[in-house]
């Protein structure tokens, strides 16, 4: 006797015209950075001026320095950001970078970082 298939999912259907909504695919990554310490504000100032780094912090940590928030369309744009742009800026001792999987609605993050009535 034959094996049985196995059973597939019942294919999910919209009604005519109706569009499966889509957001803008964006790539978030974060780079930790180590900059030489007489170097910190200068080079925090140059990484927000290049395209594609969305935000700077400073930060203190034993890992890093700084922290640039990267915004891109493609993992292309990335690696051309982070490998090309950062790489070419004085004053950085190493970095790391951090791929988002993921992001949450600000309420979630919000809630997260909320500290209560001051």
């Amino acid at each position: 006797m034959p094996a049985a298939a196995p059973a597939m999912a019942p294919a999910q259907h919209r009604p005519p015209g109706e569009q499966q909504l889509r957001s803008p695919s964006v790539v978030h990554a974060f780079v930790l950075i180590e900059a030489e310490l007489a170097q910190v504000a200068d080079l925090a100032e140059a990484l927000a001026d290049v395209d594609g780094v969305a935000e700077v912090y400073s930060v203190a940590s034993d890992d890093a320095d700084l922290v640039a928030i990267i915004r891109v369309r493609r993992h292309e744009d990335l690696a051309e950001v982070v490998t090309r742009r950062i790489a070419a800026l004085g004053g950085i001792r190493s970095t790391s970078t951090m791929v988002a999987f993921k992001s949450y609605s600000r309420h979630d993050l919000e809630a997260m970082w909320d500290l209560g009535p001051a």
